[in-house]
């Protein structure tokens, strides 16, 4: 199964994630298959970053994202893009 998900990168207390699809039974940092995005929540305010046109084709090939992707997918109208594109 093929899930977008994020990956950790940073130093030791300042997170920063890769947002990227990947094999659900890769490690979290570990291989993937494509980098759609990025997400820096310590920065004032949050920056987000995603590739809508990448987003969207991997749900449309059925990826599934976790609750985290997801939240920000809403948050930045990937979601809603999806929906359109699928009627």
């Amino acid at each position: 199964m093929v899930k977008i998900r994020l990956k950790r990168m940073g130093a030791n207390k300042k997170p920063f994630y890769r947002i990227v699809v990947a094999d659900s039974r890769s490690p979290r940092d570990g291989r993937f298959i494509e980098e759609i995005g990025y997400y820096n929540p310590i920065s004032t305010p949050k920056v987000v970053s995603i590739n809508e046109e990448k987003a969207v084709k991997w749900l449309n090939n059925g990826a599934q994202p976790t609750e985290t992707v997801k939240n920000l997918f809403k948050s930045n109208g990937v979601l809603e893009k999806f929906e359109a594109s699928k009627k």
